[in-house]
């Protein structure tokens, strides 16, 4: 029997891994995927926003698929969904024009987001600032404020997630910050930029975790894809091993 909406939040409270599948390229978004994709091995499914198209209307879609062709082979009303979005985390000043990303995305009923470039911890803090309801009141004022996303998606929400929208309300809140939180915020550490400041940005309440870009970090070192493991080097090793220490 399910303790909670999202099931990588459940697995993370017992000490336990999490794996994903998806594409960090794009994703398939429509009724039909979401169908397919509600029996999937993984424990989370993530949807490449960043480069791939940002489509509303087809998550709406495949959420509705994921409730459709479930429950879950552990009992979940839907797998955990996480998007990666379009906007990067250069500063707080970019994450808060773009917040309204957050919002159409965390409208739709899914369980987390993924800040790709995730530069600094004043973005970080706009990140989840934004990505909170004001009416949560946890760790603001321990270097971080009051939340600032809007009434108006909780009801559409609430039911992908099977709760009324007042639930919603209070249960739409980044882990393990809120123990009783089923969103999942997490970063991605994929510049230099990034990766001088990972120790201060992934110490900002409210992020659940952190994952290192090995395409664009290759890119910034000056290679064009990510060598093989035999082959790495050294200060593309030294960045991972730096990122997986945060």
């Amino acid at each position: 029997m399910p303790k909670r909406v999202n099931r990588a939040i459940e697995l993370l409270e017992q000490g336990q891994p999490i794996y994903y599948t998806g594409a960090h390229s794009g994703a398939v978004l429509n009724y039909e995927e979401g169908l397919k994709m509600s029996k999937t091995w993984a424990d989370y499914i993530n949807v490449g926003m960043e480069h791939g198209a940002f489509d509303m209307a087809g998550l709406d879609q495949f959420m509705r698929g994921l409730i459709d062709g479930g429950p879950t082979r552990s009992g979940h009303r839907t797998p955990a969904v996480i998007v990666e979005v379009p906007v990067d985390g250069g500063s707080a000043e970019v994450v808060r024009a773009n917040s309204w990303q957050f919002r159409q995305i965390l409208s739709r009923g899914v369980h987390g987001i993924l800040l790709c470039h995730a530069e600094n911890p004043g973005a970080v803090r706009a990140f989840v600032e934004t990505c909170r309801y004001p009416i949560n009141k946890i760790g603001v004022g321990n270097n971080l404020g009051e939340g600032h996303r809007g009434a108006g998606g909780q009801n559409g929400a609430g039911e992908v997630w099977g709760i009324s929208g007042d639930d919603y309300l209070d249960r739409a809140d980044p882990w393990p910050l809120n123990p009783d939180g089923e969103l999942l915020l997490g970063l991605k550490i994929e510049n230099k930029r990034a990766l001088s400041n990972v120790e201060l940005s992934t110490q900002i309440p409210g992020i659940a975790f952190a994952e290192w870009g090995p395409g664009d970090m290759s890119l910034v070192h000056g290679y064009k894809r990510l060598p093989p493991k035999d082959q790495m080097p050294p200060e593309l090793t030294a960045a991972r091993e730096r990122i997986k220490a945060a």
